[in-house]
């Protein structure tokens, strides 16, 4: 893959990261905490925080992703199994930029 394309691709999955971890951070306009509450929307709001949390941290995981793809960029080795050292295709690189692994290399991690 032409590496100005990958550093389009990665720029737009680390924008679209960065925006969802802004969209969770709270004080949002919908923000109602200054209203009292039922009990049960205590139980709700510990859901809501919890499952935040979950996300957040999926996200910052993703983030780290983008952080290798673009260190494998600037190393020249963008484009190639981390694992195997096989090509990785551009129609992969367009739908997952952060590949780390051949379809089949990763298929294979994902039944354990």
């Amino acid at each position: 893959m032409d590496s100005e394309r990958a550093k389009e691709l990665l720029a737009r999955e680390r924008e679209r990261i960065e925006r969802a971890l802004d969209d969770l951070r709270p004080g949002g306009d919908d923000e109602l905490s200054h209203l009292d509450q039922h009990v049960a929307d205590g139980g709700s709001e510990m859901l809501e925080n919890e499952v935040g949390a979950g996300l957040a941290e999926r996200l910052r995981d993703e983030l780290a992703a983008v952080e290798r793809a673009e260190a494998r960029l600037a190393a020249g080795t963008y484009g190639v199994s981390v694992q195997s050292g096989a090509p990785i295709p551009d129609e992969r690189l367009e739908i997952v930029p952060t590949a780390e692994f051949t379809v089949e290399e990763q298929e294979r991690l994902e039944r354990g």
